[in-house]
């Protein structure tokens, strides 16, 4: 890929925002990163990795020039600025909303999750949170901030009805939010595919928003993120998990955490890119 390309719109999403039933965009912001930052880059070089994909799916024969999605390019930020930068998220996915659109958006930090899905919990009162992660981030403060990376998971679950969060694929957390997780949401450790499987049928029928942490995948895969923890899920059962949303009622997804300026491969970026693909093969049209 030539370092100087720069893309405007991800591969293959091409429709007017007045005709589209799924908006595409990038929320650049980590200002609460705590072991290192840069994943407010993630947005714009996932967008440049989509070309080096096809816009076809093999395993799903599906196409994303077949699904209705506009590509709205990234939101702008005063930089350090946390309120408002949520503010801005929420102000966004309000409007969308409005519209009448479905969206994925694209991070930045797990933060901007908690703007995202509140607008969305606003018109659907029953709304379940799937969220996938090798962190729990269900602290109640992280270094005196309630709102943080860390915590965002746990501001989500205040939000939401009693164990409408359902947690898959974690692998680090302290004793205290292993505890807080086991009385309040529906807790998988370590794995996403099995699990995710066996709770399909508490699924079916219900609104659903998928916040994934792509942390989740081992950093051997996917080595260009904030907080990489041993130990993941491999790239293939990510995928082969993306598919069982098929048939689900998923409202909107958001995937955060890419942060690919160290990874010189660029496998981070287009694994990204990738699973932003599938996610919209999945859910913007079904799969075969």
């Amino acid at each position: 890929m030539n370092p100087l390309f720069v893309a405007k719109q991800f591969l293959g999403m091409r429709a007017p925002f007045k005709d589209a039933e799924w908006a595409y965009f990038g929320v650049p912001m980590d200002f609460t990163a705590s072991f290192q930052p840069g994943s407010r880059f993630g947005p714009g070089r996932i967008r440049e990795a989509s070309y080096a994909l096809e816009t076809y799916s093999l395993a799903l024969d599906r196409d994303l020039e077949e699904v209705s999605v506009a590509d709205l390019g990234e939101l702008e930020f005063p930089f350090g600025n946390v309120q408002e930068a949520l503010r801005r998220i929420g102000e966004t996915a309000e409007s969308l909303l409005d519209a009448g659109k479905k969206f994925l958006a694209v991070g930045g930090e797990h933060l901007i999750s908690l703007p995202l899905i509140t607008a969305v919990a606003k018109r659907h009162p029953d709304l379940v949170v799937v969220h996938w992660d090798a962190h729990a981030d269900l602290r109640d403060q992280y270094l005196g901030e309630r709102l943080s990376h860390a915590t965002v998971l746990r501001r989500v679950a205040e939000l939401l009805r009693p164990r409408h969060l359902y947690q898959f694929g974690i692998r680090s957390g302290t004793r205290e939010e292993m505890a807080w997780a086991r009385e309040h949401t529906h807790l998988y450790p370590e794995s996403v595919l099995e699990p995710l499987t066996s709770v399909l049928p508490e699924l079916h029928g219900r609104p659903i928003y998928v916040t994934i942490d792509l942390d989740v995948i081992d950093p051997g895969y996917f080595p260009g993120t904030g907080t990489p923890e041993p130990g993941g899920i491999s790239a293939a059962e990510a995928f082969r998990a993306l598919r069982l949303f098929d048939g689900l009622d998923v409202v909107a997804m958001d995937l955060v955490e890419t942060m690919p300026l160290q990874d010189v491969s660029q496998r981070t970026a287009v694994l990204a890119a990738k699973m932003v693909r599938d996610a919209l093969l999945v859910v913007g049209g079904g799969a075969s």
